[in-house]
């Protein structure tokens, strides 16, 4: 097994944000490879973050981003379980980052629970003519359609959208992640995005 060095440690640390501790472990489970570290550590905590899913976020911060010079503007509520953790600079950037991919990815709903039966059905019937249009076989449409309404909800939804500056994760891996690191649940309250002119419209 290769020597688990405190530089190591200290390297993993700061790419994954996570405590001493499990760095140490996740190295010596891995025989040291760095990668295979981060790995572990990431599926480490998505199981630790789906434990405290169902737990009371009821602190955390509203947070404002300007872009554009004010072309664009985005309010969001990110809540977490304490004060303390909302203080934190790394609740904050994450905060703001929410805020950025809301600016740039213009979701309209936080999740997919979010999105009224409504718009689902109009989404479907839309889905469904286009494939007939399309002149695939009938009994295929039913799978165009669900294949079609998953891509739509990965557009709209905040949580299922790839994350910006990290297009291989999820917003919603990636606030997992922020759970395992701050070891309380997480959760978006809601968000709203202005753009000039679009009162107008």
């Amino acid at each position: 097994m290769a020597q688990i060095t405190p530089e190591m440690v200290k390297t993993l640390r700061e790419r994954t944000q996570s405590g001493v501790l499990d760095c140490k472990k996740a190295l010596e489970a891995t025989g040291g490879d760095m990668e295979k570290a981060v790995i572990y550590l990431r599926e480490k905590g998505l199981a630790s973050a789906a434990k405290k899913a169902g737990r009371q976020a009821k602190e955390g911060i509203v947070d404002a981003y300007i872009h554009m010079g004010g072309k664009i503007g985005v309010l969001i509520e990110l809540n977490c379980e304490t004060d303390f953790v909302a203080k934190t600079d790394e609740f904050k950037s994450l905060a703001r980052d929410l805020a950025m991919q809301v600016t740039a990815a213009r979701p309209l709903y936080i999740s997919r629970e979010d999105v009224p039966e409504e718009v689902i059905n109009r989404e479907k019937t839309v889905f469904e003519a286009q494939a007939k249009n399309e002149g695939k076989p009938a009994q295929v449409v039913e799978k165009i359609v669900a294949g079609r309404l998953e891509k739509y909800f990965k557009e709209i939804c905040l949580l299922e959208q790839p994350f910006i500056k990290d297009t291989n994760r999820t917003v919603q891996q990636l606030i997992n992640e922020k759970i395992a690191a701050l070891g309380e649940n997480i959760t978006v309250g809601r968000f709203a995005r202005f753009e000039k002119g679009e009162s107008v419209e």
